[in-house]
């Protein structure tokens, strides 16, 4: 029928289930298009916070990159097995420093490395 919603999006308070958040709720750097998708991944968008920001608390993290606290564990964990970043113990709280010349994982990316890609995406003109 035209001009009708879907039951899910006519409840302001339902919960995505891949999500967990609220519909009409958005992830952090997404506009309201209909489309959730981004080219770059929630592992990448972690990377270009850390690199930004070493000493946040993985509850900021989250915050920033739009995904649960559980879920920035678990990429991190990730990250720092493959070799992407490493974390240093501070006090009680945690410094993570990503490794920039450790080169992108899939074949076509892996002529670039990390350092690349967040040069691309923390530039200004992108240059």
């Amino acid at each position: 029928m035209a001009g009708t919603t879907s039951p899910r999006k006519s409840t302001p308070n339902a919960a995505s289930p891949k999500s967990g958040r609220t519909v009409g709720e958005k992830g952090a750097g997404t506009e309201e298009t209909g489309s959730r998708w981004t080219f770059l991944t929630n592992h990448s968008h972690v990377l270009v916070v850390l690199h930004d920001n070493p000493d946040l608390v993985l509850r900021e993290v989250a915050i920033r990159v739009g995904i649960t606290e559980r879920a920035v564990q678990r990429i991190i964990q990730d990250l720092e097995q493959d070799g992407f970043i490493q974390r240093e113990r501070v006090g009680r709280r945690n410094h993570y420093n990503v490794i920039v010349d450790e080169p992108l994982r899939h074949p076509l990316e892996s002529h670039r490395n990390i350092g690349d890609l967040l040069a691309l995406i923390t530039s200004e003109d992108g240059q």
